[in-house]
């Protein structure tokens, strides 16, 4: 009861700071982050959390499932087809890169042999859409920006998961390892994916007999019902839950975009909670004796990881697209360490292997700065690069700040042109000519339509 008082009083602050924290560096997540770490055995003692504990596991894949299912809902099937190649850029040859170069400094700086330095590697390239959602959520980014946070980071969670079995099955002792065939591993991947398309066109099939419907005040459940059996069913055969997740988010929004709308606002809403209550979870397990325990080398991996490896593989990967250089750098860096990192971490930790609980050490610490990095850079980033409106905070009508531009005030034509990007893969007056006529359309909703998601960052400026 201790432990839900606390999440109480946490998510209280939270609601009280969160319009501050959408003007600073202050963010909810961090808030949570440091409340755990407060309370937990480092501190105040008021909560004990072992590592080892359930809690820990399902509320990181809980929050993690949560934030998939949702997200999933934002991919667009016919922008997706016109706009496959920068995602897969990012999951063919950036998450394999930022792998690679993990793995290589954990064994050069840390000394931990090769299967270990690539199982680190391993469970430290997915990146996480929690602690992008400012980005991934926000109707005014251009939507090719969107489209590639939103699919690399659901995707790679559940791509990463095969190779994090296969070294753990190379590192573990004799006779450990049998539960990590290819071919089980495929199987999952495969079951996953299978599910979440199922689930959610079985739903919508059912829905079309006449006799069946749901009524308008129960129709978010609907989704919700679907999430919460694809978990059970996952869990039960041991599928892949997070590509079963984000496919069936995926699929439910392209064949009853009614039912993404309905379910929406609580999607969005308990995604949060539960990404709350994991944070508040994993900071009680950040104290002075974990911090301790990781050697200088450690250190230099985890800030490297994040400030060099991750941003040079992504760049890397985006050369020659037509992207240009703020959005490059915006999803270069929102690439930050999540829940499942922390997941495949305690899968780590407790699959006895050698150097188990050193590699835990290294990877908890690696999300701890991920989190307070990413979380609580949004507001700067966007005043250095003059992209308010990619964090959805205030414009403070100045331009680009160095090494873009001088900082100018923005007036007029400045203004505009200081907003970026058409949201169009060309851009051109031809985009704006057509985002005009659907705003003289009566009736029409330019910042829910597909085609019109990005523009909205410009008309806004217009109108300010």
């Amino acid at each position: 009861m201790v432990l839900v008082m606390v999440f109480g009083i946490a998510l209280l602050v939270a609601v009280l700071l969160s319009g501050l924290a959408a003007r600073s560096v202050l963010s909810t997540s961090l808030l949570f982050l440091a409340g755990g770490a407060l309370v937990g055995d480092g501190a105040l003692g008021l909560i004990h959390v072992a590592p080892e504990s359930d809690i820990v596991r399902v509320t990181a894949d809980l929050a993690l499932f949560a934030v998939l299912f949702t997200d999933g809902m934002h991919v667009r099937f016919a922008d997706l087809r016109e706009r496959w190649k920068s995602p897969a850029r990012a999951l063919g040859l950036g998450m394999p890169l930022a792998f690679l170069g993990i793995a290589l400094l954990t064994h050069w700086l840390v000394g931990f042999d090769w299967t270990t330095s690539f199982l680190v590697g391993a469970v430290l390239s997915p990146t996480d859409p929690v602690f992008a959602s400012a980005i991934v959520g926000h109707r005014r980014v251009p939507s090719r920006l969107r489209q590639l946070l939103n699919v690399e980071s659901g995707i790679n969670d559940g791509l990463a998961l095969p190779f994090v079995l296969i070294f753990l099955a190379a590192a573990a002792p004799s006779g450990h390892s049998e539960h990590a065939s290819a071919g089980s591993i495929a199987l999952e991947l495969v079951l996953g994916l299978a599910f979440g398309i199922a689930a959610p066109l079985l739903v919508n099939g059912l829905l079309r007999f006449r006799l069946l419907g749901a009524e308008p005040k129960l129709q978010p459940l609907g989704p919700l019902a679907i999430g919460v059996i694809l978990y059970a069913v996952c869990a039960l055969t041991h599928a892949n839950s997070y590509l079963a997740a984000f496919s069936a988010g995926s699929v439910l929004a392209a064949v009853s975009p009614e039912a993404k709308q309905a379910f929406e606002p609580l999607g969005d809403s308990l995604a949060e909670l539960a990404k709350f209550a994991a944070l508040l979870i994993f900071g009680a397990l950040l104290t002075g004796e974990l911090f301790g325990d990781l050697s200088f080398g450690g250190y230099v991996v985890a800030v490297l990881a994040i400030v060099l490896i991750r941003p040079a593989s992504l760049l890397l990967s985006l050369l020659g697209t037509s992207f240009d250089q703020r959005e490059k750098l915006t999803a270069a860096w929102f690439g930050p360490k999540g829940f499942a990192s922390v997941v495949y971490g305690l899968l780590v930790l407790q699959a006895g292997i050698p150097h188990g609980e050193e590699a835990f050490t290294l990877i908890a610490v690696t999300i701890a700065f991920s989190i307070v990095a990413h979380s609580s850079s949004d507001v700067p980033i966007a005043r250095l690069f003059d992209v308010e409106e990619l964090v959805g905070i205030p414009d403070d009508d100045r331009g680009p700040r160095w090494p873009f531009g001088t900082g100018a005030r923005k007036t007029g034509r400045t203004a505009d042109a200081g907003r970026g990007p058409d949201d169009t893969e060309s851009g051109g007056e031809q985009n704006r000519a057509e985002s005009a006529q659907r705003d003289a359309e009566p009736g029409r909703d330019g910042a829910d339509s597909g085609q019109d998601d990005g523009r909205g960052a410009e008309r806004t400026g217009t109108q300010r």
